[in-house]
């Protein structure tokens, strides 16, 4: 279950500059320069990291929230417990690189999944090249 993977805090901006500077000027933070994200910045806390992002819907509860790191060869079988606990995947508007199917959106080499929940905060689960040993 997804209890068994680190989440990764996402937090959107509306401006990733703005961000940055309050980020690593004001609180420290340092940017893991091992993960590059268009549009965004991945910063190390401790053991694991966050996202800040720019999103049209920064400041209101319509941005993904949270996510989790899902092995892809993981990844099917927790989409599957999911729906079998009765989530509901949604869709929205993308780029035209995205691809979707089922609810499950493939980016290249990337698939991603939301969903929210009772307060209507967004998850995402996405796959990552972390395989666990």
């Amino acid at each position: 279950m997804l209890s068994d993977y680190a989440p990764s805090p996402t937090l959107a901006v509306s401006d990733v500059d703005r961000a940055r500077a309050f980020y690593e000027g004001v609180l420290g933070f340092v940017e893991n320069t091992d993960d590059s994200v268009p549009d965004g910045v991945v910063y190390s806390a401790g053991d694991e990291s966050f996202l800040v992002y720019a999103s049209d819907f920064a400041g209101t509860n319509q941005a993904t929230a949270m996510s989790f790191q899902v092995p892809e060869g993981e990844f099917d079988a927790e989409i599957a417990k999911l729906r079998d606990n009765g989530i509901t995947f949604q869709t929205f508007e993308t780029d035209e690189d995205t691809v979707w199917a089922d609810g499950i959106a493939t980016m290249g080499d990337m698939r991603s999944v939301w969903f929210t929940d009772p307060d209507g905060n967004i998850l995402n689960i996405e796959t990552s090249s972390i395989e666990v040993v």
